[in-house]
């Protein structure tokens, strides 16, 4: 098929060469050429802007970084949504607002185009192995429509319902990685300050009841003080602001997601934004130094 991809970041790139390798025809945009590089060596044409790259689509991917920089590249006025034709298909993988999410679609629909939201989980590691989870929101005709390509990204594919159902369930996923994610740097700061073997530490807790992805995947980057991007910093917390939106929204509280979003900002305070979301040890290897110094540990915490 023929298949606009727009966004080639750290998961963008390897997620549209699996694509370009399973043969299809494929134009993309990114707002840094150089980061196309390796795919137009291998094949794929370079467009100009989103709204060029999807003219002759037959389906337009979308994989940026901020629900601002989807609006743009699927509604504004150089948009994909302005030059796509009827019958055609607009996949946004990008994490963003489950209500940004209903606007592509009713505005998708009035040109005729059928409009998924699949944010994915997985990380580079995933995006490289093609082994995502993919989150879709929309209607079932054109989630079988995107199924062939989902499947050459991701092992774990869910229709979760409507427009705007893919970025909930996203949302599950990120509000559940966040606590855990503290837990995992809590702990591998305690083993180092108990005299214990990180290493050892996590062959005895990693197939026991402490076992999660990020303790598989991202303590071993913490240990090798690797806390270079599988997912950046700064998207995850955007991630963590839309999630409370939607928690207010429904009148929830969420005590656990709300702490997180305040240690990943005191993390980007310290100049983290780029860095992975391992990178929280940082943040609370710093909130240990502040207790030290005297200001106490839930005080630094707020901070």
């Amino acid at each position: 098929m023929r298949i606009a991809w727009i966004g080639t970041g750290v998961m963008g790139r390897s997620m549209a060469g699996h694509l370009l390798d399973a043969g299809h025809e494929l134009t993309v945009f990114t707002r840094t050429r150089e980061k196309a590089a390796g795919l137009l060596q291998r094949g794929a044409k370079w467009s100009p802007g989103p709204k060029a790259a999807a003219r002759d689509a037959e389906i337009v991917c979308i994989m940026v970084g901020h629900p601002r920089d989807v609006r743009q590249v699927a509604l504004g006025p150089g948009g994909a949504l302005r030059s796509m034709r009827p019958g055609t298909l607009l996949i946004d993988f990008t994490t963003s607002s489950p209500a940004l999410a209903r606007r592509i679609a009713a505005e998708a629909a009035e040109r005729g185009v059928s409009a998924l939201d699949a944010p994915v989980s997985g990380g580079d590691t995933g995006a490289r192995n093609a082994a995502l989870s993919i989150m879709a929101g929309g209607e079932e005709s054109a989630f079988e429509r995107a199924r062939p390509l989902f499947e050459r990204l991701g092992k774990t594919i869910v229709l979760h319902g409507p427009a705007g159902a893919g970025q909930h369930a996203k949302m599950v996923n990120q509000i559940m990685i966040a606590s855990n994610m503290i837990g995992v740097c809590e702990g591998l700061l305690y083993a180092r300050r108990a005299g214990l073997n990180p290493e050892l530490v996590l062959a005895s807790v990693g197939s026991g009841a402490a076992a999660s992805w990020s303790l598989s995947n991202l303590a071993p980057r913490i240990l090798r003080n690797d806390i270079e991007p599988g997912f950046y910093v700064e998207h995850f917390l955007k991630d963590l602001k839309i999630a409370l939106e939607e928690a207010r929204r429904m009148n929830m509280i969420l005590p656990g997601l709300a702490l997180a979003r305040r240690l990943y900002a005191r993390l980007a305070k310290l100049g983290a934004q780029k860095k992975g979301t391992q990178a929280l040890v940082l943040a609370l290897e710093d909130l240990q130094r502040t207790a030290g110094s005297g200001a106490g540990g839930t005080d630094a915490a707020r901070r």
